[in-house]
This record gives structure tokens, sequence and C-alpha cells, in this order.
């Protein structure tokens, strides 16, 4: 599959936080360092998680032109998360305000080159390549170039799932724990500091033990929903959580959640057929 396509975002919840306290204060709601967004023109993914360290929302970082904040969320409900992000906002000097609806989001899964007039450009890997977001005001026009195709439908899926990339209400859901799904190599700083929930992720870094963590899998192409991960003894070894809708050399992408503990897991189909776990990266 041709890496150079364009995946069409919609119009995800968008806040945007301003003032002299804004980095500060968001640094102390999300599990990313903010002060990234100083040094560097890519767009950050990061938690929103509660006292437990539990996951309430993924999001999305970066820095508008004119140096705001901007958090945006996909799949969310963009009330919910500015009542998140808002609760402890007091005697902070920061103006938030709602843009959704008032952009949309436009990714390339590589660089597409030169960006049009009034698109806001930031790099990312939100589809688990090195890319590039557009950022669109509602109403205006702008030509994709020819290279980058739309990606979209079951193509959509099975790109993601074949770069391992975790979805909301699959992998992803309230009440997570974010090492779990494998986000602390890439939404969670380790060194910035106090959040809200940091106490309980810390302590799961140090003690090395998660119940469950999301692994990325090649598999017979029979695999589907309906089959089932089992251990060297027979037992329910975890949960299957997406499964790709296209095979490729008789093969499919899986992503699931091991139980702790599990070993020489395989997959059994329906039919009582078994086949091996090839583990990706």
């Amino acid at each position: 599959m041709s890496e150079t396509r364009r995946i069409d975002c919609g119009t995800p919840a968008l806040l945007e936080f301003r003032g002299p306290d804004a980095t500060r204060f968001l640094n102390g709601q999300l599990t990313q360092d903010v002060r990234r967004l100083d040094q560097e023109t890519s767009a950050l993914p990061s938690c929103v998680t509660d006292a437990k360290g539990r996951l309430l929302f993924r999001v999305w970082l970066m820095k508008s032109n004119d140096g705001a904040l901007w958090v945006s969320a996909s799949s969310v409900d963009a009330e919910a998360l500015e009542a998140r992000l808002t609760r402890y906002l007091i005697a902070d000097d920061v103006e938030v305000a709602n843009l959704s609806g008032k952009w949309s989001l436009i990714h390339f899964t590589a660089d597409p080159g030169a960006t049009p007039a009034g698109v806001i450009a930031r790099q990312s890997a939100r589809f688990g390549v090195a890319g590039t977001d557009w950022w669109i005001q509602s109403g205006q026009s702008v030509t994709f170039p020819a290279s980058f195709p739309l990606l979209e439908g079951d193509a959509l899926e099975a790109f993601r799932i074949a770069h391992g990339v975790p979805a909301w209400e699959r992998e992803l859901y309230e009440g997570l724990l974010p090492p779990e799904a494998g986000l602390d190599t890439s939404d969670i700083s380790y060194h910035k500091g106090c959040y809200i929930g940091q106490e309980v992720i810390s302590r799961i870094k140090h003690a090395g033990k998660l119940h469950k963590r999301l692994i990325h899998a090649t598999v017979d192409d029979s695999a589907s929903m309906e089959s089932v991960l089992l251990d060297a003894t027979g037992k329910p070894a975890g949960e299957i959580t997406s499964v790709s809708p296209v095979s490729k050399n008789g093969k499919r992408d899986l992503m699931a959640y091991l139980k702790r503990g599990a070993e020489d897991v395989v997959l059994e189909n329906p039919d009582g057929t078994r086949h091996p776990l090839e583990a990706r990266a």
C-alpha cells in the first residue's frame, strides 16, 4: 500500500488556550510536556487522566500561528473536554475558546509539500508514520496534491491496524490505564512534574506491572473478531480489539490486549482451528 495518502479527519473537538499562564496551566492537566511545543513545530499526542491515572480523553497538542495552544480530539464531545480541562482553572491568567466546527483536519501520511495560504501545517505521526496535518478554516477551498489520494473505509482501517495505531472505542476507552495501551512511549512525560493522575502513572512505571498490555500482531487471514486468544493451557489469554478487514499474502494484522503472564498465545477460530501470533513491533 502506498504511504502517500490523504486522510480526512473531519472537524475534531478543538479548544484554544492563550494567556501568560496557558502553558503552565495545561502542563498541570495533561500527561505530555506542553513546553515542548516551544521548540517544535509538531503536533504532540497526550492523555487527559483522572486523579487515579485513568484515561478520560486522548488529545493532540499544537501551537497556532499566533502562539495560542490548541488541544484537539476526535470522537469526543467538545463540551465535556472543555469542562474537564477548565475544572481547575481558577486564578490562572488563561483565556479559553471553543473553536470546534471552525477548523477541519486533513492528515497526509508523508510531506505534501507547500502549504496553501491560510492553512496551518504541523508535522505529526497520528497514523503511525511521520506525516503532516493541515488545519483548514471552515469554508476555505483547498486543492490537495494529486499524489496523495484519499484513504478511507476498509483501506483506512487496514492502514491504521497495520501501523498499530490505537483507536477510541476499540483499543482506547475511558478508565484505561494509558501504559496498558503503550501510550507511555508517546503521550507521557515522566520528567516534567505534577499533573492530574501523575502519581499513579509514575508508580506504574516504577513497579513495571500491568494487568494487560496492547499488542500488534499478524495472524492467518481466517482471523475475525469472533476468534479468541488462548494461552498454553487453553485458557483465555486476552481480548481482540481490532482485526484488519484486508488480508495480504494470507495474513491479517490485528490488535489485542494480552493478560499479564500469558505465554505461547494462539488464536482460535470459531471452527476450532488454531493459528500462532506473529508479534509486530
